[in-house]
C-alpha cells in the first residue's frame, strides 16, 4: 500500500490537468447517479483531489471525505472550502473512525482496484451505514483490467503504473451479499470515444 500511496502523492500535482477519460467519465457517472438524491451525511472513501466532493457537498448536509494520499487531499482542501465538508487522511484498509449506523451514503470511486480485500471494505461500509443507507461504487470495469489496463500517469522519467488487483463482477456482488447488502442498481459505462470497445467503468448502488 505504501507504493500506491507514494504513487498518488506523486500524481497529485498533475492529476487534475492530465488527459484522463476514465476520471472524466467517473465524474459523469457520479452526477448521473446521485445528482437528484439528497442525504443528511455522506462518507467519501478515496476522495482524491475532490473531483466528486463538490457534488456531494451540494446533495448532503455533511460530507466526510477520506484519502490516504496527503498530496491528493491537500489539493482537495484547496479547491473546496465548504463549511459542510471535512477532509481526513486515512487508510481505508484499517478500521474506519466512524460510528456504527451514522452515515446515509458511502461512496467509493476508482479506489477498489487498489484494494486486495474487498470484504473488509464492504463490511465497514455496511457497519457505518444507517438502515436503508446506500453504498455507491464506481470502478474500472474488469473487462478493461483483463486487457491490461490499470491506473497510470506520466512523469519525465516515463510511465508510472499503480499497483492494482483484478476484481471480477462476481467479486463485488459476493462481497456485498456476504456483508448484508442488496443490489439496487448496476450499470456499465462507456466514454464517448469508446465505441465498439468494452465498457470503461462499472457502477453499483447497494442498499443496507
Amino acid at each position: 500500500m505504501n507504493n500506491i500511496q507514494e504513487a498518488y502523492n506523486n500524481w497529485s500535482t498533475t492529476y487534475d490537468s492530465d488527459e484522463n477519460r476514465t476520471r472524466d467519465l467517473d465524474r459523469i457517472v457520479t452526477e448521473k447517479t446521485l445528482a437528484n438524491l439528497r442525504y443528511k451525511s455522506i462518507l467519501e472513501i478515496g476522495c482524491g483531489t475532490g473531483k466528486n466532493t463538490r457534488l456531494l457537498s451540494e446533495i448532503s448536509e455533511n460530507v466526510h471525505a477520506l484519502d490516504f494520499s496527503e498530496g491528493m487531499i491537500s489539493l482537495a482542501r484547496e479547491k473546496l472550502k465548504s463549511s459542510n465538508v471535512t477532509f481526513s487522511v486515512a487508510d481505508i484498509t484499517h478500521p474506519w473512525h466512524c460510528d456504527n449506523s451514522s452515515v446515509d451514503l458511502v461512496i467509493c470511486n476508482l479506489v477498489l482496484e487498489h484494494i486486495e480485500d474487498l470484504s473488509f471494505i464492504f463490511s465497514e461500509a455496511f457497519r457505518v451505514l444507517v438502515p436503508g443507507g446506500h453504498f455507491f461504487v464506481s470502478e474500472l470495469h474488469p473487462f478493461r483490467q483483463y486487457q491490461g489496463t490499470q491506473a497510470n500517469f506520466q512523469t519525465p522519467q516515463g510511465t508510472t503504473e499503480i499497483q492494482a488487483f483484478v476484481h471480477h463482477i462476481s467479486d463485488f456482488l459476493n462481497a456485498a451479499k456476504s456483508s448484508g447488502f442488496r443490489l439496487k442498481a448496476f450499470k456499465e459505462w462507456w466514454h464517448e470515444t469508446d465505441q465498439n470497445k468494452p465498457p470503461r467503468l462499472v457502477s453499483f448502488l447497494f442498499k443496507k
